[in-house]
């Protein structure tokens, strides 16, 4: 059986090896109340920074933990191509299914955006306390599916916006239905790849054409129409079938 993995939101290098941590007072709810490790059971910690530290529970009472940190791998667990998940904002429990499976998939990063025809996102403190659950599901999905690189949960921003603040040079994806060809058709990207997915009712007809303006293709994905949250793990899957990770 493998070591738990905990996010440890702190600094920590190579050299701290051999050294004691005290575990940040949520870590150690989570490890002793949740997880039940116990004083000489190992432990994974990985800061976002890239790489692993292999651990060992040393010490656990009502209040804090601690652990004696015994090495430093330096695995990675990226994806080959770093994609951008553009995701037009959907209902909140679909939201979080689409954050934490993009990050499962191997996304570099999520680009929350409102379009036409997308869910309302809140505004002030709980629209800051959305966008902070969908961060705390991007840790968590990096301790169940061994990533040490937290993928980016950004703020939302209009679609337009987004466009407006784009490389256009970028290699990038949109998927529709009634899209002439479907992603095999398009060169590998020699770099990084911005996939867009659209709310529930789809993208407006305008929201497509300004895409196509900023030289990001159209692609579609078999002859269904996919739910929003089933589209994204679909591209992220194709992605990697064609081009990442399951070659």
């Amino acid at each position: 059986m493998s070591a738990p993995r905990f996010f440890l939101p702190m600094p920590l290098a190579a050299a701290d090896v051999g050294r004691e941590v005290v575990l940040p007072d949520a870590v150690a709810h989570h490890a002793l109340r949740v997880l039940r490790v116990a004083v000489g059971d190992a432990l994974t910690l990985f800061t976002g920074a890239g790489g692993e530290f292999a651990a060992t529970l040393v010490r656990a009472d009502k209040r804090s933990a601690s652990v004696r940190i015994d090495a430093f791998d330096a695995v990675e667990r990226e994806c080959a191509i770093p994609v951008t998940l553009v995701q037009a904002l959907a209902a909140s429990d679909t939201m979080d299914f689409v954050v934490r499976k993009a990050v499962e998939m191997g996304a570099a990063a999520i680009q929350p955006v409102v379009a036409a025809r997308s869910a309302r996102f809140p505004a002030g403190e709980r629209g800051d306390k959305r966008i902070a659950h969908w961060r705390q599901i991007a840790f968590a999905a990096c301790e169940q599916c061994g990533r040490n690189r937290v993928p980016a949960v950004h703020d939302v921003v209009d679609l337009a916006d987004w466009h407006a603040q784009r490389v256009a040079e970028s290699p990038g994806i949109m998927l529709a239905p009634e899209a002439p060809s479907g992603l095999a058709a398009l060169p590998a990207p020699s770099h990084g790849l911005d996939v867009l997915i659209g709310p529930e009712g789809g993208f407006a007809p305008n929201e497509v054409a300004r895409a196509v303006r900023a030289g990001i293709a159209p692609v579609r994905m078999g002859p269904r129409i996919l739910r929003t949250e089933t589209a994204s793990v679909a591209a992220l899957a194709a992605v990697n079938t064609l081009w990442g990770d399951f070659r």
